[in-house]
């Protein structure tokens, strides 16, 4: 019979008792998780050296996993434990009520000046990404990435160098009560005055077996547009940051057979007068753990509501993300050349046209040969 624990329950419990194990995948793991936690992914976890003398509680994403898991460990002779509802009712829990407000604001201004602070106004400077009387439109998924955004952005408004005004907009495409509550007292607790819409996208794609995130994601980019320009704004702000970059550049050569890169800015093709800006470009990611942590800010990988029977909570290492293994390919080339990453990114700011065989512009395919006689 399946042995539960609530978070509440768990919090009564001495450091000394049990082991908290969380069998989400790494990527998930490595993005928010309970204090004290270990990651043994779920297909490693029946396999691993567990302490037979501690109590096991287990945790996935929000309980519909660990459950079992926890049972089979029960099976095997372990005092094994599921923690209720996992992850995200740990957070809704340890979320309410709190204000980090003050806190926040001034670590950016503090400690995260010279490594977050200066590289959102240098990205905002030398890519002239707001402009005065700009009505800008900050996205927020609910990650660290986005509410840090929202943020830095606070700070620039309160510099008040010129003026332009912002609208923090957050896209509910049918995210469950539970993740819903995270983002908002995630919102709330850092006075971030967040514009919520709703959509049916994940009942959309719910059936689509192909690509099913990608058309996602595509649609959830157009519902952003249609919104924030029917709110008078003419710019979105995502929050991709320095290592979406570098990992999209070696993505479309490895994967694509291309040399592109993610851009700082674009101009809408399907929304006239809009615009896309990436504040964050310069900004690295690890940075961005380090702020999270150091306020003790916790948040979730992937609001999608199926999330709980998918990749989450129950990987498969035959469809690993390919963002992933590139992430981990520049991790082990970086521990020989820890200038890599820099190198990666420069090698886009650095294209001399007369030595590549081809390039494409509006106006087609140039080849070398083209000129080659003159």
């Amino acid at each position: 019979m399946e042995k539960v624990i609530t978070a509440a329950g768990l919090s009564k419990l001495g450091s000394d008792e049990y082991m908290l194990i969380d069998i989400r995948d790494e990527s998930a793991f490595e993005y928010g998780h309970i204090d004290g936690a270990v990651n043994i992914p779920q297909d490693r976890i029946l396999s691993a050296e567990l302490p037979a003398d501690r109590k096991l509680i287990i945790y996935c994403r929000s309980g519909i996993i660990s459950g079992g898991i926890a049972e089979k460990l029960e099976e095997k002779g372990f005092d094994a434990y599921d923690l209720a509802g996992g992850y995200v009712d740990w957070l809704r829990i340890n979320m309410e009520d709190r204000e980090l407000t003050e806190t926040v604001e001034l670590s950016l201004r503090k400690k995260f000046k010279k490594s977050i602070w200066c590289r959102f106004t240098k990205a905002i400077n030398e890519y002239e990404l707001v402009q005065p009387n700009d009505r800008i439109a900050v996205c927020i998924s609910g990650g660290k990435d986005s509410m840090l955004m929202a943020k830095l952005f606070q700070e620039l408004k309160r510099h008040d160098k010129f003026p332009f005004e912002l609208v923090f907009l957050v896209m509910d495409p049918g995210y469950s009560p539970e993740n819903r509550r995270v983002i908002e007292n995630n919102a709330r607790s850092m006075s971030i005055p967040v514009h919520i819409f709703e959509s049916d996208i994940f009942d959309s794609v719910y059936n689509i077996e192909k690509n099913p995130c990608y058309i996602c994601a595509r649609m959830r980019r157009g519902y952003l547009y249609s919104h924030a320009k029917a709110l008078g704004c003419n710019k979105i702000a995502l929050g991709h940051h320095f290592d979406d970059v570098i990992e999209t550049i070696l993505m479309g050569m490895l994967y694509g057979g291309q040399v592109q890169t993610m851009m700082p800015k674009l101009h809408s093709t399907n929304f006239e007068d809009m615009e896309l800006i990436r504040p964050m470009y310069l900004i690295r990611e690890d940075d961005i753990k380090h702020w999270r942590d150091y306020n003790g800010l916790h948040f979730i990988q992937c609001a999608c509501k199926f999330t709980d029977t998918c990749t989450t909570c129950e990987p498969d290492s035959r469809s690993v993300s390919k963002r992933l293994e590139i992430k981990n390919l520049i991790a082990e080339l970086k521990k020989v050349n820890p200038q890599v990453e820099k190198n990666i990114f420069r090698s886009v700011e650095n294209v001399n046209v007369n030595t590549v065989i081809a390039y494409k512009d509006n106006e087609g395919v140039h080849r070398f040969t083209d000129n080659y006689s003159r």
